[in-house]
């Protein structure tokens, strides 16, 4: 659940003396939304994003001439003018909690990842924590499906639950326990690899689980 296995190494970067213009072609030639903004040594010394470019193109309900004139401007503009500066960053070591927080909190949608020297070694977009959690979560595979289980605050329901499992020979990938809320009962998520769901909510339920069983809608 670290940041390193998960984001783009070896970023595509700009410096900050090269041109909207060099950043624009960039982004578009690698079909990305983020660049690094880094030093001669690589460290890093901003961010700069899609948005940003949009925001200073002119508007599209200036004159023809007006407007050619400000694109002719804003493209010869230095990337030191638009980017973010101090921008939040991701050390290789973090987790994928930690980036998420961040993307909560701030919302933005990319953070550089930087080492010691605080020089890019890569970048964290949304798309690669949800690829992430895709992957930790084990959405998409064969057989993968979650089970909704009541939380009775028995001590020993983590270590029934793996007996349960291994009894009856099923892999799960994820395990969660949510604490309750005024509207909502604390609940424990087991994501699990099978075809025979039924079987597994009998199992828990034999063993005095109450097992939340999603029903459809008409």
């Amino acid at each position: 659940m670290f940041i390193h296995d998960h984001m783009t190494p070896s970023p595509v970067t700009v410096t900050p003396e090269q041109t909207v213009a060099e950043a624009i072609d960039i982004l578009q030639r690698y079909n990305i939304r983020h660049l690094p903004v880094v030093d001669e040594q690589g460290v890093l010394q901003g961010i700069l994003s899609d948005r940003d470019l949009r925001s200073a193109r002119p508007s599209t309900v200036a004159q023809s001439k007006e407007r050619g004139t400000v694109e002719e401007k804003v493209n010869k503009t230095p990337v030191s003018v638009l980017m973010t500066r101090d921008c939040l960053f991701l050390v290789p070591h973090a987790t994928l909690d930690d980036a998420l927080l961040l993307f909560q909190s701030r919302k933005i949608g990319a953070l550089p990842v930087v080492n010691e020297e605080e020089k890019v070694v890569g970048v964290f977009t949304t798309a690669d924590l949800m690829n992430a959690y895709r992957d930790l979560f084990g959405l998409g595979a064969k057989g993968s499906v979650l089970v909704s289980i009541e939380d009775n605050q028995d001590p020993q329901a983590l270590s029934k639950l793996v007996r349960i499992m291994e009894e009856k020979q099923v892999q799960f990938t994820r395990l969660v326990r949510a604490e309750g809320t005024d509207k909502r009962r604390a609940m424990i998520y087991l994501r699990i690899n099978t075809y025979n769901v039924r079987s597994v909510h009998k199992a828990l339920e034999a063993d005095g689980f109450v097992v939340h069983v999603p029903q459809k809608t008409p």
